[in-house]
């Protein structure tokens, strides 16, 4: 198993590449199974996980391939409706191809999807929105048994709790059912538009999307068409908060400053300079540390769950006593005790963890726990005195393109060690 080892105390220098967002590739790939034209995607990361979706397409019929970050899918015919446990237990949003095979071919039998040890995550949201466009749905040892014979209607789907994955869900299921739906209480997250944007290049009728309110108006079929994946969000606060801990100046190309919601004008808060480019965004430190402040996780446009672990290793050596409230997902700061092994003075209690800075954190042997806990781990060792080995990088490579080469051009020390 892979590890990554780190020395830290070297600002970071130059120029890093954003590439696309994994959270929103994986979502316009499932797309392709509503239609029997070709979709052709760009600006698509390569990642385990993108990967790992591509398995399971071809399970169900797509041809694929791969030019660079050019992705082009084709199911021009479904050859399976069944997704089996052992691809969708490694990633939650397999999950996701269950409407896709329903509206297209009326039944389907998905496995219950596995993914990050971090809390629940149930899927009623999903299978409630399925139920309420006409399908029957049944769990039988361990999966999904989905059928609308005569296809998916229209319908009012109002989510007690906002929910991305099941937003992006319904949004893939009704546009070929029939009539309109409309889903209250939708998430908003810039990947949400990102998937309209996507369906509605293929011949969708998609209106809202980025909003609480979303419109679908279902067609008879898609057809060919060509996307270009947004920037991914994460990964581009990830970057600012490496800086945030190492120090010096790194210049984030291929990025936007508004994808990142509430957590651009916290980090700006924390002390680190933001401006906008031409291209992306400048991301400078200007002091020896950083400020203590205080965040509440919570859906977009506020601080979103995947950058929590990574502030959190950059408030562990913040001047100051700084909160974090986890609001999204139960069980999500395991990252905690491994920070607490570099130094980090970190207590928890429920859903609120509790930094105390302190002046610098020291390398040690660390455990991934989940892929953006993995993050944070990396943050931290960057800023550390001496080595940090982090173990378990498998996560790291679902979520993160080319880590150690874009950290390396820009002055870190970071090697994979391979065992």
């Amino acid at each position: 198993m892979d590890k990554l080892a780190i020395i830290g105390g070297r600002p970071l220098f130059g120029e890093i590449a954003i590439s696309g967002a994994k959270n929103s590739a994986l979502k316009v790939m499932a797309a392709s199974l509503l239609s029997d034209e070709a979709l052709t995607l760009h600006n698509v990361p390569r990642l385990a996980d993108v990967d790992m979706l591509l398995r399971l397409l071809a399970q169900h019929g797509v041809d694929a391939s791969f030019e660079g970050s050019t992705l082009r899918l084709n199911a021009k015919t479904i050859t399976s409706t069944l997704a089996p446990y052992d691809l969708v237990r490694k990633m939650r949003a397999s999950f996701n191809v269950l409407g896709p095979l329903l509206a297209r071919e009326g039944a389907a039998k998905v496995s219950l999807p596995g993914g990050c040890a971090i809390g629940a995550r149930p899927v009623d949201l999903h299978l409630k929105a399925l139920e309420a466009m006409g399908a029957s749905v049944a769990l039988d040892e361990g999966y999904v048994i989905a059928e609308a014979p005569s296809g998916l209607h229209g319908a009012e789907i109002a989510f007690p709790f906002v929910s991305v994955g099941a937003t992006e869900h319904t949004m893939l299921a009704a546009v070929l059912a029939r009539g309109e739906t409309v889903i209250e209480n939708a998430a908003r997250e810039p990947e949400i538009a990102d998937l309209a944007d996507c369906l509605n290049a293929m011949g969708a009728d998609i209106s809202g999307a980025g909003g609480t309110t979303i419109r679908v108006t279902g067609v008879d079929r898609l057809h060919t068409a060509e996307h270009r994946v947004l920037p991914d969000r994460i990964e581009t606060g990830a970057y600012m908060m490496a800086v945030g801990v190492a120090g010096g100046e790194l210049t984030l190309t291929e990025t936007r400053g508004e994808l990142l919601g509430a957590a651009l004008p916290a980090l700006e808060e924390t002390g680190l300079h933001i401006e906008e480019t031409e291209t992306g965004l400048r991301i400078r430190k200007t002091t020896d540390r950083l400020h203590a402040m205080d965040i509440v996780t919570e859906p977009f446009p506020g601080f979103p769950t995947d950058l929590q672990a990574q502030f959190m290793a950059m408030m562990a050596t913040a001047e100051g006593v700084s909160t974090i409230k986890e609001t999204i997902f139960e069980n999500r700061f395991m990252h905690a005790p491994e920070l607490s092994r570099m130094g980090a003075q970190i207590s928890v209690d429920g859903e609120t963890a509790t930094v105390r800075g302190v002046e610098r954190l020291k390398g040690a042997p660390v455990m991934a726990t989940d892929l953006r806990a993995s993050m944070s781990l990396v943050i931290a060792a960057l800023g550390a005195e001496g080595q940090t080995m982090v173990n378990r990088v498998y996560h790291l490579d679902r979520g993160f393109e080319r880590l150690e080469e874009k950290l390396a051009q820009c002055g870190a020390l970071i090697e994979r060690v391979k065992e």
